[in-house]
This record gives C-alpha cells, structure tokens and sequence, in this order.
C-alpha cells in the first residue's frame, strides 16, 4: 500500500508577495478506531476482541495519567509519548513562573520501527 498525496498551493507566510508555490499533502485514506483495532487483535491472537479493547482503553487510560503527571511514556518500538510546552520569554530566570507558560502539546517522537516504516514508505497521487 501507499500513502495517498494532493497537490495544493500554498502561500509563503514569511513572504506574502512571493508568488504561490505547489505541495504535497498528505491525504487521510480512512480511519481505524480502538474497536477495529481490538478486533483486528483479537485474530492475530488467543485474546478476545472485549479483552483487547478492554486493554486498549485501560493502556489511553494510563498513557494520559502518566502524561498529566510529567512523565515520559515509553510504548516499546512504537515511540514516545511527551507533553512539551512553550513560554514566554523572561529576561531573568527567577520571573519565569507556570504564568509565563503559553501553550502546551502532546509531543511524539517515533520509535525504531516507525522510522523504518518512514524510510520506505510509498506515495501516489490522489485521483
């Protein structure tokens, strides 16, 4: 399988009176929630799909709780899981408080496997 693409243009930010460019974006073909997962589970092994959903649930669960509390989340040779965040600038340490702090998000940093799967991964034209 590949990854399916459209062409767009697009509008340089940092140079409005530039002239448009084209691109590729990447194109979602489909989705697959925690039930096809579980399920999908469920036949490459002895678990039950209920089981394996019950798993999947309890594992976002846990990876939140652990995320709320700063921690790193390790989940094998899938990546990591890690809230960053971005602040505001100080021009002394001791002024930096949470009140500096201006936006979070979720941070994700592939494992092994993913960036093997990143290294020969395909691409067609949608349409």
């Amino acid at each position: 399988m590949s990854v399916k693409y459209n062409v767009l243009r697009r509008r340089n930010p940092q140079d409005l009176l530039a002239p448009d460019k084209y691109y590729a974006a990447a194109v979602g073909d489909g989705e697959t929630d925690l039930d096809t997962l579980a399920e999908m589970i469920a036949y490459q092994c002895t678990v039950t799909k209920p089981d394996c959903y019950a798993v999947l649930m309890a594992l976002e669960h846990n990876i939140i709780s652990e995320l709320r509390q700063g921690r790193i989340v390790k989940i094998g040779s899938l990546g990591n899981f890690q809230v960053g965040l971005s602040s505001l600038g100080m021009e002394f340490a001791t002024d930096v408080t949470a009140n500096a702090i201006i936006s979070n998000r979720i941070l994700f940093r592939p494992g092994k496997q993913l960036r093997i799967l990143l290294k020969s991964i395909s691409y067609r034209k949608n349409g």
